[in-house]
C-alpha cells in the first residue's frame, strides 16, 4: 500500500471549463517549486496526457472506471503515482458525467473519486455569472455525499469585484476559493477535431508551460491548494491490462501514430516484452528482428500523402505481415486499408494489406465506450472480451471482404455489429483497447461502493 503520495482531482461542471488549463498550470508551478508531481487523466484520452507528461517531467497514465476493474485501477494509480510526493488527476467532461443512465455514469471522474478517495477542486467557468457560481457549488457538493468537494478554482474572472462578489457567496458554504485566474486569450491551446494540437506540434511548448506556472502562482494558493490533497493508499500489486502482442514489438511512433496507452506499454514491458519505435513518416519499415507489429492510433488523415509515399515503410510492412502478426487501431486501421480519403477529398494509396477504404472527407463522429468480442485469432486471443473505446471522425466508404475481426456492443450492452478485419496475418479496427474485460469479471461495480 502506498500512502506518501498525495492526490487530488481537478474536475468541472463540464467540458471547456478550463480543468487542463489549470492543471497544466498547477503542475508546471509545483514543478518549479521543487515538488515531484505525478499526473493522470480520468477516462480514456490521449492527447491530454501528453501536455501533463511535458508539464510533470514523467509519463501520464490513464485511469478508467469503466474499462478497468478496481484492482487495476489501484495497479495503475500505484504506477502513475511512482516516486511523487503530488499526484494530479483530471477529469473528462464534467464530473458526474459517464456512460448509462444512472445519476453518475459509469466512467465518471466521481466514480474514480469514490474508489481512490480523491478530494475535488472543482473548476468553475464563472464568466457572464456572479453569486449565482455559488448555487453551481452547493449543486455539486450535496449531489453525492461520497464525493468530497474540497475547494474552487474560479475560471475566466473578470475583474477583482466580480471575484469578491463570488467568493462572498460561495463563503456560506464552507469550501474555501483557492484560486481565481482571470480571462487571458494568450493561454488558450489550439485545438483540432480529436482535441487539442499535440504536443508534440508545438515548437513553443516549454515557454507556453512557464506562463501556466507564473499564471498559477499569481493567481492560485498553491500552499493550500498542496494542503487539500489526501494521501493516496492503493494496492501495489502489478497487472497488466493486455497481454503482449509478441516478444519484441516493432510501435510505430510519430506524429501520425502518437495514440498509445502508457499503462498497456507498461503492462507489455513487465510481462517481458521489449517495445522497439519507428517512423513510417520518416519513411522507415518495421524492424526486421522483431516479432509483432503494432500500428496505434493517430493522425492519419493529416499526413495521408506522406504515408502514400513511403515506400520503404509499405513495402517493409507487407514483408513484416507476411510471415508475422501485424495489427492497428483506429489511424492505423485506417493506413492498412487500400486507400484513405482525406478532407479534401483526395485519395491515396495506402499499405493495402486489408481490403476497406477509409474517408475523412464527409466526417461523422464515432465516439463512445465499446465492449470487443474478438471473433478471431490474433496475438491478444480469440474469444477474448476487450474494454475500449472509439473516437475517430472517418468512415468506411468500402467495407472491403476481410472477416470481421470483432463483435462490437456500446456501454449499455448494445449490439453494435461487427467490426474490423482480418487477412492472414494482418488484423485492424477503428476499436481502442484499454484493457481484458476479465479484470472486471465478479468485482463489484465501483459506483455502488459505500
Amino acid at each position: 500500500m502506498r500512502g506518501k503520495t498525495k492526490a487530488l482531482l481537478i474536475a468541472a461542471p463540464r467540458s471547456g471549463a478550463g480543468k487542463t488549463t489549470v492543471t497544466l498550470a498547477l503542475l508546471a508551478a509545483f514543478r518549479r517549486r521543487g515538488l515531484r508531481v505525478r499526473a493522470a487523466k480520468c477516462g480514456p484520452d490521449y492527447i491530454d496526457p501528453a501536455f501533463h507528461e511535458a508539464a510533470a517531467g514523467a509519463p501520464c497514465l490513464n485511469l478508467d472506471s469503466w474499462a478497468m476493474g478496481p484492482a487495476l485501477l489501484d495497479s495503475v494509480a500505484y504506477e502513475a503515482s511512482d516516486g511523487a510526493d503530488l499526484l494530479i488527476v483530471e477529469s473528462a467532461m464534467g464530473l458526474f458525467d459517464g456512460a448509462g443512465t444512472g445519476a453518475i455514469g459509469e466512467g465518471a471522474a466521481a466514480e474514480l473519486a469514490v474508489h481512490l478517495r480523491l478530494p475535488v477542486l472543482l473548476v468553475l467557468d464563472v464568466a457572464g455569472q456572479s453569486q449565482s457560481a455559488a448555487a453551481t457549488v452547493l449543486g455539486f457538493a450535496s449531489f453525492d455525499p461520497r464525493v468530497c468537494i474540497a475547494g474552487i478554482i474560479l475560471n475566466r474572472v473578470g475583474s477583482d469585484r466580480h471575484r469578491a462578489a463570488i467568493e462572498r457567496a460561495v463563503a456560506t458554504l464552507d469550501i474555501p476559493v483557492v484560486g481565481a485566474i482571470p480571462r487571458d486569450k494568450a493561454i488558450h491551446l489550439p485545438e483540432r477535431h480529436l482535441g487539442l494540437v499535440q504536443a508534440l506540434e508545438h515548437n513553443d511548448l516549454e515557454l507556453r508551460l512557464q506562463r501556466l506556472a507564473e499564471l498559477a502562482e499569481r493567481h492560485c494558493d498553491l500552499a493550500r491548494i498542496q494542503g487539500l490533497a489526501a494521501p493516496l493508499t492503493v494496492d501495489q500489486r502489478p497487472i497488466s491490462a493486455l497481454p503482449p502482442p509478441g516478444q519484441r514489438i516493432a510501435l510505430a511512433s510519430d506524429a501520425a501514430f502518437a495514440f498509445m496507452y502508457p499503462h498497456v506499454l507498461s503492462g507489455w514491458r513487465r510481462a517481458g516484452a521489449e517495445i522497439v519505435t519507428f517512423s513510417p513518416l520518416s519513411d522507415e519499415p518495421p524492424p526486421e528482428d522483431c516479432d509483432a507489429c503494432w500500428l496505434p492510433g493517430g493522425y492519419p488523415e493529416l499526413h495521408a500523402g506522406t504515408l502514400a509515399n513511403a515506400g520503404r515503410f509499405k513495402a517493409g510492412l507487407t514483408q513484416f505481415a507476411a510471415s508475422r502478426p501485424v495489427h492497428g487501431e483506429c489511424g492505423g486501421y485506417m493506413v492498412l486499408g487500400e486507400g484513405l480519403v482525406d478532407a479534401g477529398g483526395a485519395r491515396h494509396a495506402m499499405a493495402g494489406l486489408l481490403t476497406h477504404a477509409t474517408s475523412f472527407a464527409d466526417r461523422r463522429l464515432h465516439l463512445g465506450y465499446r465492449a470487443a468480442t474478438l471473433l478471431q485469432d490474433w496475438p491478444l486471443g480469440s474469444g477474448t472480451r476487450l474494454r475500449g473505446h472509439e473516437f475517430h471522425y472517418a468512415s468506411l466508404i468500402e467495407a472491403g471482404s476481410d472477416e470481421p475481426l470483432a463483435e462490437l456492443f456500446d456501454a449499455e450492452g448494445n449490439a453494435l455489429g461487427p467490426s474490423g478485419g482480418r487477412r492472414g496475418y494482418v488484423t485492424g479496427t477503428f476499436f481502442h483497447a484499454i484493457a481484458c474485460e476479465e479484470d472486471l469479471a465478479g468485482q463489484q461495480k465501483i459506483a455502488k461502493l459505500a
